[in-house]
């Protein structure tokens, strides 16, 4: 997630203190996201060493706090940000799929029941984010965050389950010994 983007989105509704930003991102994203302090400061300094912010002449304050405002080019930077579809240039390097790739190779290695165990924790997870929906049915971002990361939970308990079939029509034996220039040119494909 672009926390550069996020920042910059929160200011295009006025001008905003680099605490302010943390809390009300933190609200938006209803409380899932948690961001650092120090991050939302880093941040604010590059957004404004590129110059798509500024510090607020308006403010008079003498502190350490500065009060940020979106500028134009900062406008422009989110408004391409928000129309810009995500990237997909290579498969993302999941945990989950390495963890499953290097037990495939390893002897003596349950694989179904380390997809098993992977099941239940997804589907556990499943359940935390159902009674989340449940006890907030108002609030409009955390249901969006749910939702999102349901579906996401989802995509994963059907993974596991496209693998414990694909197992079933593999031998481990075979697998983990196979010569590996065999899988070269699908590897090339997926670059």
């Amino acid at each position: 997630m672009s926390v550069r983007h996020a920042l910059l989105a929160l200011l295009s509704e006025g001008p905003k203190y680099g605490l302010q930003l943390r809390q009300e991102f933190e609200n938006r994203t209803g409380d899932v996201w948690p961001l650092n302090t120090g991050q939302v400061y880093t941040t604010m300094q590059r957004l404004e060493r590129d110059g798509l912010v500024e510090s607020d002449p308006a403010d008079t304050f003498e502190g350490p706090q500065k009060k940020y405002q979106i500028t134009p080019p900062g406008s422009q930077e989110l408004d391409t940000w928000l129309r810009t579809p995500p990237g997909a240039d290579a498969p993302p390097r999941d945990e989950l799929v390495i963890k499953v790739l290097v037990a495939l190779r390893l002897p003596g290695v349950d694989v179904p029941e380390i997809l098993q165990a992977h099941r239940r924790h997804t589907v556990a997870q499943m359940r935390q984010y159902t009674r989340l929906k449940e006890d907030a049915p108002q609030d409009l971002s955390l249901l969006l965050v749910a939702d999102a990361q349901l579906f996401r939970l989802e995509s994963v308990v059907r993974w596991l389950d496209a693998a414990e079939g694909r197992l079933k029509h593999h031998s481990l034996d075979e697998l983990r010994v196979a010569d590996e220039t065999l899988r070269l040119p699908a590897r090339e494909a997926l670059r």
